[in-house]
């Protein structure tokens, strides 16, 4: 994994294993977490780009080393540990993020993309979570995360069948968020979007990210907006805001 720090506020994570199709070995998913943790300090970092080379997003776990992981009760549990934790660390990450796909996005490179705030796709792009072809039992955590965004029938469709579906079948199902064009870039229209992102209000789009997240897993949303709440009477944002679109320009958060 490589990770570009942009001087406008975006990251971009990158998925580097191109002769594997960005496929994710035990010892990605373990630093996921820490490179997480290093990426929040980042002075000026506002969105994290999710992203892949080679014309794919991620084949999913390393296929290689799963006989191995399988090889007792111990060491799969140790191994679906790993795996949850790195994408719980992606889910939590306190700023905007974005999983950009093209090509494959297949078993945990999709867990990932579902971990992610928002995703765009490739028109060429596919998707597919396919335990089912290998006789693996997937954790709680991803498969309720997969059935909180598309809902229990589409999640069962995707589980059940361990089919890939095309990005227009993504953007039906509410796997993905936007489509890019046939001949338009996705990476040049996420960036694109990451930026306009860059530019509002972090302290809104932190408070957004807790309330729905609370919504969503049955939390307490009064309780995840108030301290937002309570730091937006002092801290500059509202007034910027303000004053900027009296004075008809763009705010500086």
């Amino acid at each position: 994994m490589r990770v570009f720090l942009g001087d406008d506020g975006v990251a971009v994570l990158l998925l580097d294993r191109p002769e594997k199709k960005n496929a994710l070995t035990r010892a990605q998913w373990e630093a996921l977490p820490e490179l997480l943790t290093r990426l929040e300090q980042e002075p000026g970092l506002r969105v994290l780009l999710l992203t892949g080379t080679g014309g794919a997003f991620s084949a999913g776990a390393d296929i290689g080393e799963l006989a191995g992981v399988y090889a007792s009760p111990e060491a799969a549990d140790e191994y679906h540990a790993v795996n949850v934790a790195a994408e719980s660390a992606l889910a939590a990450f306190p700023h905007p993020t974005l999983a950009v796909v093209d090509g494959p996005c297949v078993g945990g490179g999709c867990q990932l993309a579902v971990a992610c705030d928002l995703r765009f796709a490739a028109s060429g792009a596919r998707f597919g979570i396919t335990p089912a072809k290998l006789g693996i039992v997937y954790p709680a955590v991803p498969t309720a995360r997969l059935a909180r965004l598309v809902g229990p029938a589409r999640a069962k469709y995707l589980l059940y069948s361990a089919e890939l579906v095309t990005a227009d079948q993504a953007l039906v199902f509410g796997l993905v968020d936007e489509v890019a064009p046939e001949g338009q870039s996705v990476q040049e229209r996420a960036l694109a979007f990451a930026r306009v992102l860059a530019s509002r209000s972090a302290q809104t789009q932190g408070a957004v990210k807790d309330v729905v997240d609370a919504v969503v897993t049955g939390g307490d949303a009064q309780a995840a907006v108030a301290p937002w709440e309570r730091a937006s009477r002092t801290t500059p944002d509202v007034r910027e805001g303000l004053a900027a679109f009296l004075e008809r320009r763009a705010p500086r958060f």
